[in-house]
Parts: C-alpha cells; structure tokens; sequence
C-alpha cells in the first residue's frame, strides 16, 4: 500500500524546486495532489507532467502572500475534493536574500520576507483547517536549518524561518484536539534553481561542514516529507526535523 493512497495533499509553490520534488513524491506515494503555485506557467505544467506520469494531480493559482488568493484556493480544493488530508507549507522567498548584514537590510524586504514567509504560513493553514478537520490529517511546515545554526548575513530569512518553527509548535498545540499533526522540516542548504545565486563559500561550507559530506539534493528531503504526511508518522506532532546530513544536530 502507497503511504498516501487515498489522500488529498495541498503542496504550495510546488511549481519548481522543492515543491515539484514533494509534489512528484506524494503523487508517486498515491495521493491526489493540489499543485499551488503563484507561476501559472510553473503550476500547469507541474500538474500536467505529474498526470503524464500517472499521477492524480491538478493545478490551482495560489498567491499565499493575498489573503484573497488563499481564500479562493481554499474553496477551489473544497469543491473539487471536499476535504485536504495533508497540507505542504512550502512556499517562501528566499532567492537574492543572502549577502547583507542585519543593519543594511531595508525595511521593505524585511516586511516582505516576513509577510510571505510567515503570514502567508498562518493565512494558508488558517483556509485549509477547516477542509481537514472532519477527518483529521497532517501539515508539514518548511523550515530551515539556518534557524537552527543562525545563519550569518540572512536575518529576515533566518527569523522568518525561526518564527515558522514557533508556530508549528503552538499549531501543533491548538490542532491535536482535531487530530491534525504538524510538524517541520528544516532542510540545509540544496542544490535546486532557487540557490544557485548562494555564493560559492557557503555552499562550500555546507558540503564540506556535514557529517554526510556530499551536496543535498531535493530527493533528499523528499522522504522525510512525505512520511510526515502518512499514517506512520500519526503519532509525531509539533516536531522540527533537521534534514541536512548532519550539518546541524539537535
């Protein structure tokens, strides 16, 4: 039996990257899967292709950063599949981050990281609940392990993701009653189009600071992802789990 036979999983910004890696692994494991994307472009043809795989999956706009957006996400899974079992918790702004000290980031970028990185967590869950709770389910947050080692000139990324870790904790705490677990996933640094503007050192850094010394790659973080949404892991809430080859142990 597939881990996600019969479920419906909401995966945000799964148009490239991480999230088409999760999208391609919850299909894979048998769950229909909600391809929310901001890119509509990115979006159709993740969908399109998890379908040519044999997949069950279907695109649907999500701009996580608009409450209105979200709304109309939500409403959409609804009358397309009446209840989510899982929700994914991956879109974020990350790309051109990096490279600035904490007094030379401009308050603008800073409202923005946090307005998509964590607003935009609590808008997305807060739309979604109620389409899970009747049958319980499971959230998967994506944190990073920059939060977790505070990493250096990357402060609105480092505290956003800091502050998703917090509030998978307090979610994890107002959901049990409901039978909803949530928990992260706080992945090192990985080698998707997302990082390729990361600077050569702190790659560097990384690959050869891990116990596993070696480049993390999407499929890599895919399982922990995917187990976290299965029955296996019904048992696990409010957890923050390091994937990362032993980069960052806690």
């Amino acid at each position: 039996m597939s881990q996600l036979a019969d479920k419906t999983v909401v995966i945000t910004g799964a148009g490239r990257g991480l999230g088409r890696a999760f999208a391609a692994s919850c299909g894979a494991e048998g769950a229909r899967v909600v391809i929310a994307e901001i890119d509509r472009d990115r979006g159709s043809d993740a969908a399109e292709a998890l379908v040519r795989d044999g997949c069950d999956a279907w695109f649907t706009p999500l701009d996580i950063a608009d409450a209105d957006s979200v709304a109309a996400m939500a409403a959409a899974v609804g009358t397309r599949y009446g209840a989510i079992h899982g929700l994914v918790n991956n879109a974020a702004l990350a790309t051109g981050l990096g490279g600035k000290g904490f007094e030379d980031i401009d308050g603008e970028t800073w409202d923005r990281v946090m307005t998509v990185n964590v607003r935009g967590i609590w808008l997305v869950t807060k739309a979604c609940v109620p389409l899970m709770r009747a049958g319980g389910g499971a959230i998967v947050n994506l944190a990073s392990d920059t939060a977790l080692w505070g990493a250096p000139l990357l402060l609105h990324y480092v505290a956003s993701k800091g502050a998703v870790i917090a509030m998978t904790r307090a979610m994890a705490r107002e959901l049990g009653g409901d039978g909803i677990t949530v928990n992260a996933v706080a992945p090192g640094l990985t080698r998707t189009e997302a990082t390729d503007d990361v600077p050569a050192a702190r790659h560097a850094l990384y690959e050869t600071g891990r116990a596993l010394k070696r480049t993390q790659h999407p499929g890599d973080i895919t399982g922990a992802v995917t187990f976290l949404l299965s029955d296996g892991a019904a048992f696990i809430t409010g957890q923050t789990l390091a994937v990362n080859g032993g980069f960052v142990m806690h």
